[in-house]
């Protein structure tokens, strides 16, 4: 017993238990970030692990201006790594694993509002009519429509259009829970999402997911193996990096300003709604947002990033 209490008394092993309950758990995303901020801390220790009770103040405030000036994040990604941390610590000391030492109170745990950029439903439009082969090749394609169904479907994120399932569609409508929140959202299925589903169907038939972004064998439901379940995590991943990869590419070739990544088509769908005199209200059940304070918090700063871009374009002409 002692030698089992004292393995969970160490930040490393006791990150690494947590993370291995969350694939287990099926919560890939939180198990991601967990992982990422485990891999900057032990950069930060030269991978030498650290006990859980010499984790103090002094501590934190080292590695928050490691973060800032050697590895040099920003702000939101420093609170990012520390808030999880914190998270871990926090679980530690309720399992009885460390006394609390609030080694948190002297960092920024908060979260900076950043600037999030849409663009006009004319550059959807155009990007909608790429529909020449020659134009695109076929990774291009696969990242454009990807863009779209994420903008067809209000914004979802790409975990959840990866994991859409053939049974999550029924009688018209897909629903789906959002993995960020755990909201149950429903969406009415319209003409423009069934064509691109059609288009991808030839390479979905022994698959269970809508979309063939993961593949499957079978057998997932039964094999909840930590190995079947990092192959299915890594997979996710370095889909979603390619398909990020040449969205970029394709938005530069189509001379699009700034970076073109599934959040803009989330903010894209925001904006235009916002455009079209859609309430807030009905704005905030779309996106799955739990509350209409959310939503007016999300549209400023998409709005303030379209005064930057006025007042840049105002200089220009100077």
């Amino acid at each position: 017993m002692a030698r089992n209490k004292k393995t969970s008394e160490s930040l490393f092993k006791f990150m690494n238990l947590l993370i291995a309950l969350l694939m287990k758990n099926g919560q890939y995303r939180t198990m991601l970030h967990y992982k990422a901020t485990l891999n900057s801390f032990k950069r930060y220790r030269d991978n030498k692990d650290i006990a859980l009770d010499k984790i103090d103040a002094e501590v934190m405030r080292s590695y928050e201006a490691y973060l800032h000036h050697t590895a040099k994040v920003c702000s939101n990604t420093s609170s990012f790594y520390l808030r999880i941390l914190r998270a871990t610590y926090n679980k530690a000391v309720t399992k009885g694993l460390t006394p609390q030492q609030y080694p948190f109170k002297e960092v920024y745990t908060g979260i900076a509002q950043t600037s999030k950029r849409a663009i006009p439903t004319e550059d959807v439009s155009q990007i909608k009519g790429l529909e020449s082969v020659r134009e695109l090749t076929p990774k291009e394609e696969m990242a454009r429509d990807t863009f779209l169904m994420s903008f067809y479907l209000r914004g979802i994120s790409f975990i959840d259009l990866a994991h859409l399932r053939k049974s999550d569609l029924k009688d018209g409508y897909l629903h789906y829970t959002r993995s960020k929140t755990g909201q149950r959202l429903t969406i009415r299925w319209e003409k423009e999402m069934q064509d691109l589903l059609e288009k991808y169907q030839a390479q979905t038939v022994t698959s269970p997911y809508l979309f063939p972004f993961l593949v499957d064998d079978g057998n997932q439901r039964q094999d909840k193996t930590i190995d079947k379940m990092k192959a299915k995590v890594r997979q996710y991943h370095n889909t979603e990096a390619r398909i990020t990869y040449h969205l970029r590419k394709l938005g530069a070739k189509m001379g699009i300003r700034g970076k073109l990544t599934l959040y803009v088509a989330r903010h894209s769908w925001a904006t235009a709604a916002r455009d079209n005199d859609i309430s807030i209200s009905v704005i905030s059940e779309a996106l799955g947002h739990h509350s209409e304070l959310t939503t007016q918090i999300y549209l400023r700063s998409i709005k303030s990033s379209e005064v930057d871009d006025a007042n840049a374009k105002i200089l220009s002409v100077l």
